[in-house]
């Protein structure tokens, strides 16, 4: 069927399939972010950890925790408010979740190579790719498509 063809509700049924499915891949790789970072805490190296550390590593966590609260929403939502005639409002609402999620997991992802830069190099080494990690997250995740759809609006 092409989507001239496509009915409202068949599209508003495909964007929610497409929606979930690109949650799911987002959930397994947070899924394993969040158990390394919470192990990382019961290790002796991390016993005697500095204060930036410790405090990166928490940030990084509950950023990581946020990301899965927020990439794991929209099946909560779909599930509960399904056969209700809410399939818009469950896309509207989990669209925010899913993009929401994906700037967590930015941040969780780049305090992450911060805190293995911090181990392995530490200083100004460490920040520099932290920095760089996160300039790659905005830049792939979300400028480069940012430019892309102005760019189709505009043309």
């Amino acid at each position: 069927m092409t989507a001239p063809e496509e009915s409202e509700q068949q599209r508003l049924a495909r964007n929610l399939g497409e929606l979930l499915q690109e949650l799911r891949v987002a959930q397994a790789g947070v899924q394993i972010l969040f158990g390394f970072l919470l192990s990382v805490a019961f290790t002796e190296r991390y016993a005697h950890a500095d204060e930036f550390v410790r405090v990166t590593h928490l940030v990084t966590v509950l950023f990581s925790a946020a990301a899965a609260m927020l990439l794991t929403a929209p099946a909560s939502w779909h599930r509960l408010l399904f056969r209700h005639g809410r399939r818009a409002e469950i896309i509207r609402v989990a669209n925010v979740f899913a993009l929401s999620g994906l700037v967590a997991l930015a941040c969780a992802m780049t305090g992450t190579v911060l805190l293995l830069g911090e181990v392995v190099l530490g200083g100004w080494a460490a920040i520099l790719l932290g920095v760089l990690a996160g300039l790659g997250f905005l830049t792939l995740w979300f400028a480069l498509p940012l430019r892309e759809r102005l760019r189709t609006l505009t043309t």
